[in-house]
């Protein structure tokens, strides 16, 4: 008996695949089961975090929405997080009346910075309209704006890597938040138990999706002593 966990996030599918740890794999020997060490735990939840930020930025952004970068001139450098929070709040807001007098509603993903220096910089993920690029650059008064349109070379998981990224997995960060508007669509997982003893040597995708081979990877869960595996699925015909 094993489950399958998937989630639909438009052009692609992610799945992953295990076996429930009450039943197992039937004739398949089970790994003996290790207490998870402080950086195990810490390095799984790091992962989960960015596939988290992963899926929610596949499901709500696509090609040539924006990744903006904020910077502060030396004079108007904030003193700490909650004062560089103020003012990014502050200019989400100035964007957020500027697109809805066009009609259109903002999304965003933001990851605000602090480096070993002082440095800070507001990255973000945010969807394109027209003339976005003209709000952008006039409401922000204390420093550059940076920006490039977006590219799904490799499905967008470095800007996911880079959006949950923590001080404790860059040292040149003092500190970091990350947050995202509350208008984002929530990725949620379609679980489907199977009565089958395991499942077949190579996945194979339903009617309408090829399965991405560099994405396969499958190991063995630490806690339950079984394997697992997962994929990406790609919808044939998506959008371009």
């Amino acid at each position: 008996m094993y489950k399958r966990k998937s989630y639909d996030l438009g052009d692609i599918r992610e799945v992953m695949e295990y076996h429930n740890g009450r039943y197992g794999a039937p004739g398949m020997p089970r790994m003996k089961k290790k207490k998870a060490t402080p950086e195990q735990i810490r390095k799984v939840n790091q992962w989960n975090k960015e596939r988290q930020c992963w899926r929610k930025m596949k499901l709500n952004f696509q090609d040539n929405d924006y990744w903006v970068t904020l910077t502060y001139k030396p004079e108007n450098r904030p003193e700490d997080m909650e004062k560089a929070a103020k003012d990014i709040r502050k200019w989400l807001n100035k964007v957020r009346t500027q697109y809805k007098k066009r009609g259109a509603e903002l999304k965003w993903m933001l990851h605000t910075e602090i480096g070993s220096r002082g440095g800070v910089h507001h990255h973000l993920v945010i969807n394109r309209i027209p003339d976005a690029d003209l709000i952008m650059r006039k409401v922000w008064d204390k420093g550059g704006v940076h920006m490039d349109l977006m590219y799904d070379e490799g499905g967008f998981r470095k800007l996911a890597e880079y959006l949950s990224k923590t001080p404790d997995e860059e040292n040149k960060l003092r500190e970091s938040r990350y947050s995202c508007s509350r208008n984002l669509k929530i990725p949620v997982a379609e679980v489907k138990t199977y009565k089958r003893k395991t499942w077949s040597d190579e996945p194979k995708p339903p009617k309408g999706y090829y399965l991405d081979k560099e994405t396969y990877h499958e190991g063995i869960n630490p806690v339950t002593g079984y394997k697992y595996r997962r994929y990406i699925l790609i919808r044939l015909n998506r959008r371009i």
